[in-house]
């Protein structure tokens, strides 16, 4: 069971949406969608499920081209962030209603309902209405409505976003097995590179209605194929620092010079890289034998708890760390901030990936 995505792309008045995409998705996995928000994953799951035509392109569907059917005909379960339910029915009429319209016996019906809603919390509340639930219970009703739809396509667009912190954890481990035991081909929406993580699976990534990379989702993060899919996973977005490289060093936009064997291949012609690197790899202390360290002007902090942001600028550069502990800094001061080139990406002027961080290689 697969869905191909042949060349397909969306354009509404001239404005492109979605550009040529050659998609494969196979039964029985996850394959989470991340991009900021307009990257262009919910243009492109309207399209895998038939609530969009494509302007080009065919979509392919156990082998059939199924381009111009309807949603109605197809097996798909959709669930958005902003949750639809019936309010004139109960929460247990709810989930039920999609086996009724498959004309499935009463006990197998009662079954069902009651396997979803216990695991999505729900079990006391059957006999309410929607309107009765708080927003996350509502959210988990449409979860539960998809889980019993028994779909071959099964697409989540950002269904977690309403619900709490300890709920979506538990979902988001629980939600994935579920569907792989059922080989529905999942496809997941999602804004947060961690949350790509978690659920792992294949990733997808999106920048301006482009898939930039698809594969395994650890692979595409720890080996990005250029600058903008590493931008996107990353949160914050990752840090680009510019060098020109001439003979045995590179050097800064500040004029600073490094060595050339601390980045990259050796053999590497001499032009303008960058040179990548995440917030959480940006350290205020020299910890490692060999750490580099850059001087910046420290723009703002903010503190979460047991971390804190540190916005930094350099030379024009705008950098985010991510340190450990609650730390006693003010804006405009000096800070020499340290990077091990072990965790250094270096991608080629236009973006192109020239050398994945040594780290991300050995993992």
């Amino acid at each position: 069971m697969t869905l191909e995505l042949k060349g397909v792309s969306k354009s509404v008045d001239g404005q492109v949406h979605i550009h040529p995409t050659d998609l494969t998705l196979e039964g029985g996995t996850m394959n989470v969608l991340l991009g900021p928000t307009t990257s262009g994953k919910t243009s492109l799951m309207r399209l895998m499920a038939g609530l969009d035509m494509p302007t080009s392109g065919t979509i392919h569907w156990k082998g059939e081209d199924v381009t111009g059917q309807r949603v109605q005909d197809r097996k798909v379960a959709m669930v958005y962030q902003q949750f639809i339910n019936y309010p004139s029915m109960t929460v247990y009429d709810n989930i039920a209603s999609p086996m009724r319209l498959l004309g499935l016996g009463k006990d197998e019906i009662d079954r069902k309902v009651r396997e979803a809603a216990d695991l999505m919390q729900l079990s006391p509340m059957l006999d309410r209405k929607p309107l009765e639930l708080s927003g996350g219970q509502q959210q988990r009703c449409a979860l539960a409505r998809a889980l019993v739809k028994n779909a071959g396509l099964v697409l989540l667009d950002e269904p977690l976003a309403n619900l709490d912190y300890k709920l979506r954890e538990e979902l988001r481990a629980e939600i994935p097995r579920i569907f792989e035991e059922s080989g529905s081909i999942f496809v997941y929406a999602t804004t947060e590179p961690e949350e790509a993580l978690l659920l792992g699976g294949n990733c997808a990534t999106l920048w301006e209605g482009r898939v930039t990379q698809f594969g395994p989702t650890a692979r595409v993060y720890r080996q990005p194929s250029d600058a903008t899919t590493a931008r996107v996973f990353s949160d914050p977005p990752m840090n680009f620092l510019r060098l020109t490289k001439r003979g045995a060093s590179y050097t800064t936009e500040g004029g600073q010079s490094i060595d050339a064997d601390r980045f990259g291949p050796e053999g590497l012609s001499d032009g303008a890289y960058l040179a990548g690197f995440r917030p959480n790899h940006v350290s205020l202390d020299a910890h490692r034998p060999g750490a580099i360290g850059f001087d910046t002007t420290l723009s703002v902090t903010e503190i979460t708890g047991s971390e804190t942001f540190v916005h930094l600028d350099h030379h024009g550069q705008r950098w985010v760390g991510l340190v450990h502990g609650v730390r006693d800094l003010k804006p405009g001061q000096g800070l020499t901030v340290y990077l091990d080139p072990a965790h250094v990406y270096l991608f080629s002027e236009d973006g192109a990936l020239v050398a994945s961080a040594p780290y991300a290689e050995a993992a």
